[in-house]
């Protein structure tokens, strides 16, 4: 078939979108803060025209968009492909807005005899990163963000996952709690990151940890200096404490953007593990160029 493919990422608070020419390569690239939250009711046929016109105008022959744009929140309701699900799965369960021109990729659910759990977006880019061999079939990827999300692959299927709220938890205490006053320094790694990541990884009591911040800046005792790279590394070392029972003992795939993704990494290897870092825009485009080949 002739004609661009247009492929979004298109999450809560932002959105990535790039269009690829007739050859398949990348003719133009898109990124801004208009994700789900800043849509309004009604407004996603204008949020998608505007997307294309970011694009250069052209309009594609195939979109396919990822993400919470699929939530019941968004555009269209894409409901859940029950795991294990690959590729496969995913593409049979497609939503289309319009048929055979736009759709949204179904995220993924967990339920019968697992903990009960949904993602929207992290399996694009998981199952992306093996049809890219960025990572093998048989794997376990984390994906850090405000849920951050730990994943087991086996046969290129995702079998099971675990969803850990720990950036929403770190930026409630940085702006709404008693912690807030002590949490304006720029999270980085270092002395009081893995201070608090060792606590985490140890099995802390995380509420009673927390409290410590605050106890530390009162009495003046002087043992956190940046209390939000301690807290933050608390968090991350109690979120690799849950999601690390997936793994096996395995190599760690951290799929994600630089910033957040080179402190799980950091926070990987101290805890012992080995780790490849995968770029989330690569994956994503990946999963879904792989999509648009199964559906055309």
């Amino acid at each position: 078939m002739t004609g661009h493919v247009l492929l979004a990422d298109w999450g809560t608070t932002s959105r990535r979108a790039w269009l690829l020419d007739e050859s398949g390569r990348i003719a133009a690239i898109f990124e801004d803060q208009r994700g789900m939250a800043a849509v309004e009711p009604g407004g996603w046929e204008a949020a998608f025209g505007e997307l294309k016109r970011n694009l250069g105008g052209t309009e594609p022959r195939l979109s396919l968009l990822a993400g919470m744009v699929g939530a019941n929140r968004g555009w269209r309701e894409a409901p859940y492909v029950p795991c294990p699900a690959g590729l496969g799965e995913l593409a049979a369960g497609l939503c289309w807005v319009e048929p055979r021109s736009i759709a949204i990729v179904p995220g993924l659910s967990q339920a019968g005899g697992a903990p009960a759990d949904v993602m929207r977006g992290e399996e694009t880019q998981v199952l992306g990163a093996i049809a890219a061999c960025l990572a093998p079939a048989d794997c376990v990827a984390c994906h850090p963000g405000t849920h951050t999300k730990w994943v087991a692959v086996r046969g290129g299927r995702v079998t099971e996952f675990r969803t850990v709220m720990t950036g929403e938890l770190f930026a409630l205490l940085k702006g709404r709690s008693i912690l807030a006053e002590h949490l304006g320094d720029v999270v980085a790694a270092g002395a009081d990151f893995d201070a608090g990541l060792d606590r985490g990884l140890d099995g802390c009591e995380l509420t009673a940890d927390l409290f410590r911040v605050r106890s530390d800046a009162l009495l003046g005792t002087g043992s956190i200096g940046n209390g939000a790279a301690y807290v933050s590394g608390l968090l991350i070392g109690a979120d690799l404490r849950a999601g690390l029972a997936l793994s096996e003992g395995r190599e760690v795939h951290v799929i994600g953007r630089s910033d957040l993704a080179s402190l799980y990494a950091a926070a990987l290897e101290r805890s012992g593990r080995e780790v490849r870092r995968i770029d989330g825009g690569e994956a994503v485009v990946a999963g879904l160029k792989q999509l648009a080949e199964l559906v055309e």
